[in-house]
């Protein structure tokens, strides 16, 4: 292989294979970075702990947090993906200032069948292993495709989710799975995210795909706040509005939506799936994440949803989880973390994990960041209304149609993913701050809080200390949106079972204290809070 070093912004990798032929590729470079740690220890594979443990505390963990405890569901990884391993429940239950860890893997179809028969049997995101025959086409694509777990609720239950038409109802108490639940049996989708939107009496809002002969149809469902019997789960669920997609076999991938008080934001994004070339990936030996494909040339949509619908088009664009969506003065505002490229999707497999050294740079050089965003929509249009114009210019007023929220110095950390915002005071409602991982590697090595009055930031950070999505917990008496705290599992590769639940004060950003578990935990993506046990 040659390598052409032609700037800091490209590189020709110039390929000659076998038969003579000479392939050209070009790999962009969004940033600069050299020097970057290994992280081959994130990504191994570990046991489960089904009975609660005692953490070694050091600080003060509030006492205010009782009987409460933090859930948190990650797999470990002997696949091809990061996507790919079994989903495993984690369990930090804090009282009267001390904490005990639990986990325990999801009784899975997946899990059980890989471990009955000692091997990988179900094909995941990264990972291939031979059809079923006796699937068809769309049942073959649904049962194929499969995503990272999280927790969510409907009608007060737990389940874990992925992005499949199954989900796993738990007890929260012994993490146990305890029944399994098909959004086929309610209402005519293939499957729904695990980012669900829930109002304060308990509605609750979510997306899913449907597939058929006709094409891909994006779902809005919605799920009634209570059960008529003990036994229900998803009865009474109804899709209220269906939008085909623009292509009817690549339809966007999308991870989650935005929800105002009268609107649901779904935003159609040019990250698309290759429906056929997923449906025979077993056939022709590739993998579900071979189907996801960038289409540079295409715009960003964003479809409103309520008693009418209305669309919005902008740049190109990757959104993978929205931060808060709100009305005010016949706007909707939408914030984002959002990136100009969609590739990066593609380039969390274990394989590019375990680089180190220049490789691991490469890697890292040839993500576009994600930073958070603001889009300002009007509300009030009628069939008069300019089509493809930027209909802020054509307005009075201060707001503008993109808005970077943040400051220079958000680069320094890599940009930010993984937002959360005080969800239960201040979601559909105009907010102040919001926090998240600093992204100054491929997984989040930073934890930041953002002022959106003056994009001012607080930043907790150690070398070789990764944490995961920060959860934000308010104080029991809270007066002002920030007073409470944060907490945080912080994974710690090169050093063995010293893995640790952070809890920060929200306000100072200072660490208040940390439960230490004694056992290797992998790097996980979301979590949660059941202020209810």
């Amino acid at each position: 292989m040659l390598e052409l070093n032609l700037s800091h912004k490209s590189k020709l990798l110039i390929q000659i294979n076998f038969e003579s032929v000479i392939s050209i590729k070009s790999y962009v470079h969004f940033t600069d970075v050299h020097g970057l740690p290994c992280i081959e220890k994130l990504v191994r594979s570990v046991e489960e702990t089904p009975e609660p443990i005692s953490t070694n505390i050091t600080g003060t963990i509030p006492r205010w947090i009782i009987p409460h405890f933090k859930t948190q569901p990650r797999s470990t990884i002997w696949f091809n993906h990061w996507f790919d391993g079994m989903a495993l429940m984690h369990q930090f239950k804090i009282s009267n200032g001390q904490v005990t860890y639990k986990s325990r893997f999801l009784s899975s179809d997946s899990y059980k069948s890989n471990k009955e028969h000692n091997r990988i049997a179900v094909s995941e995101f990264g990972t291939v292993t031979m059809p079923d025959p006796c699937k068809n086409f769309f049942q073959r694509f649904v049962s194929r495709f499969e995503l990272p777990s999280d927790f969510v609720t409907y009608k007060g239950d737990y389940y874990v989710s992925t992005e499949t038409n199954v989900m796993h109802k738990v007890d929260p108490e012994t993490l146990e799975a305890t029944q399994r639940v098909d959004w086929t049996k309610f209402v005519a989708v293939n499957g729904a995210t695990a980012h669900p939107h829930t109002e304060n009496d308990g509605t609750t809002y979510n997306m899913g795909n449907s597939y058929s002969s006709k094409g891909a149809y994006y779902n809005i469902i919605r799920v009634p706040p209570t059960k008529k019997t003990d036994g229900d789960t998803l009865e009474g669920a109804a899709v209220l509005c269906s939008i085909p997609s623009v292509d009817k076999s690549k339809p966007s991938y999308y991870h989650s939506f935005a929800m105002s008080e009268n609107f649901v934001v779904f935003i159609e994004q040019p990250i698309k799936m290759d429906l056929l070339k997923i449906v025979t990936g077993k056939l022709t030996g590739k993998s579900i994440s071979d189907g996801f494909f960038w289409d540079p040339k295409g715009s960003t949509t964003f479809h409103l949803v309520n008693k009418h619908t209305g669309t919005y088009i902008a740049q190109p664009i990757l959104t993978l989880h929205q931060i808060n969506a709100y009305e005010e003065n016949g706007f909707l505002i939408i914030d984002m973390c959002a990136s100009d490229d969609g590739q990066a999707i593609n380039n969390y497999n274990v394989q590019n994990l375990r680089k180190s050294g220049e490789a691991l740079d490469e890697v890292y050089n040839t993500m576009c960041r994600v930073f958070p965003r603001r889009f300002v929509l009007p509300l009030n249009m009628d069939q008069h209304t300019p089509y493809k114009q930027n209909l802020i210019d054509q307005i009075r007023t201060t707001a503008t149609s993109v808005r970077d929220l943040h400051g220079e110095d958000l680069h320094q950390y890599g940009g930010l993913e993984f937002p959360q915002i005080n969800y239960g005071k201040y979601n559909t409602r105009p907010y102040r701050y919001f926090y998240g991982c600093g992204f100054r590697h491929l997984v989040g090595d930073s934890l930041i809080k953002m002022d959106l009055h003056d994009k001012q930031m607080k930043v907790w950070q150690h070398p070789g200390l990764y944490p995961s999505e920060p959860v934000f917990v308010p104080s029991p008496d809270a007066t002002q949106e920030d007073d409470g705290v944060v907490m945080s599992v912080v994974i710690t590769p090169n050093e063995d079972k010293s893995t640790f639940l952070l809890v920060l004060d929200a306000m100072t950003f200072e660490e208040l204290g940390r439960a230490e578990v004694p056992v290797n935990i992998p790097y996980g993506f979301h979590g949660t809070f059941n202020a209810q046990v």
